[in-house]
């Protein structure tokens, strides 16, 4: 008789440096899982005390390789099945004059939020197991077109498409694929908005919320509910009641 050891499960988190990515990291470390904490600034990631840092560059490919094939490697050495992915990093700048439209703005926002991703499904996903599930950070701001949103909006509108089209190629691998939207999360990218954030939570309460989520396979995770659900009634409005509502006032 052939004795097989049972593999202990890890999830990879981008963007665990700082925000939800850290409090993610945190988090899944208490309910035993191996994290492997990824970022740019290896020496924050390794503030993690228990988790595996990995640091690299999300808008390099050949960084998002070689990180990939240290992970293959670490996963066989340790015994790990990597059962979990969550691409959480990305930016939030604003287009402040939309009639003098930065595109050199645009094209940062869509690389780091986008074109990176695609980076990272390149060389992750074939390293998850069956029955793995994958967690793709967008927004609640993909529900309604608001002011100054047009780069953040359009890169995490696309992630979510990205996310519901490869729910249904990766079905018959058996991944599934969570589209993770929050609402307003304190972390020090949001605290660099100069607008009100009504129903904010902390990046604590954002990490249960995407850590449950995960576990039940959820399709979409979006929270919190209250303001959640509030933005999916409104999205229901016409265009001809939403714009006059949601337009940035000059005076």
């Amino acid at each position: 008789m052939v004795m097989t050891t049972a593999k202990t499960p890890a999830v990879l988190i981008t963007g665990a440096s700082s925000g939800i990515g850290f409090a993610l990291a945190e988090y899944y470390l208490t309910q035993g899982m191996q994290v492997i904490a990824c970022g740019r600034n290896r020496q924050a990631l390794q503030n993690i005390s228990g988790a595996t840092p990995l640091a690299f560059d999300i808008t390099d490919n050949a960084q998002v390789q070689t990180a990939a094939a240290e992970l293959k490697q670490l996963l066989l050495d340790n015994h790990w099945q990597l059962q979990h992915v969550i691409l959480n990093a990305g930016s939030c700048e604003y287009i402040d004059d939309a009639l003098h439209f930065d595109s050199a703005l645009f094209a940062r926002v869509i690389n780091t939020n986008v074109i990176a991703m695609g980076y990272c499904l390149e060389h992750f996903l074939p390293l998850l197991s069956r029955g793995a599930q994958l967690g793709l950070m967008s927004s609640s701001a993909t529900y309604l077109p608001f002011p100054r949103a047009e780069a953040y909006g359009a890169s995490k509108a696309a992630i979510s498409y990205l996310g519901r089209s490869l729910r249904v190629d990766l079905a018959e691998h058996d991944i599934g694929v969570s589209v993770i939207c929050p609402g307003f999360v304190k972390t020090p990218l949001t605290d660099k908005n100069d607008f009100a954030m009504p129903m904010q939570i902390t990046a604590q309460q954002a990490a249960v919320a995407i850590y449950n989520g995960m576990q039940r396979q959820r399709n979409e995770i979006h929270f919190p509910g209250k303001f959640t659900w509030l933005l999916k009634l409104a999205s229901l409005l016409p265009e001809s009641l939403l714009v006059p509502l949601l337009a940035k006032k000059n005076n």
